[in-house]
């Protein structure tokens, strides 16, 4: 797409900081719309296409590490790796308790509880603080 947009000698947006300039990957297309340029339509919608493409890899389970997760940090990922949980698929593949439990056993059983509310919460996609109560009693009942 770039050599394309730099033929059509459309110009990169300079994004100007406090204290230094930006070069970002967005073009000035306005030369190409005033003059109904017969290509920018398939051009755009070739870049919508890449953006939506990317943007789902991205949030897809491929291109994660357990940290990327919510709730999760380098420090809980170094915790689920030490308990055998390497990586996001297999942290999927388990119910929070399971992940839990896995936990204690390799850390000892004085892990705190909240650790089973942010296994949770990173399986639905939210923070922990924001599990009803009802769902953190369920949990602690199954464990």
């Amino acid at each position: 797409m770039t050599p394309k947009l730099l033929d059509k000698q459309c110009k990169k947006y300079v994004h100007v900081k406090k204290s230094s300039t930006a070069i970002v990957n967005y073009y000035d297309i306005t030369d190409l719309y005033e003059g109904e340029d017969k290509s920018l339509g398939d051009m755009v919608k070739k870049s919508v296409d890449t953006s939506v493409a990317e943007k789902e890899y991205r949030d897809s389970k491929l291109n994660k590490r357990l940290r990327d997760l919510p709730n999760l940090r380098l420090t809980i990922e170094r915790m689920l790796k030490k308990a055998g949980v390497e990586d996001v698929d297999t942290f999927f593949s388990m119910s929070p308790e399971e992940l839990f439990r896995k936990v204690q056993e390799a850390h000892g059983y004085d892990v705190d509880v909240k650790l089973l509310w942010m296994f949770a919460g990173a399986q639905n996609g939210t923070h922990w603080t924001l599990l009803s109560e009802e769902t953190k009693q369920q949990l602690l009942r199954a464990i």
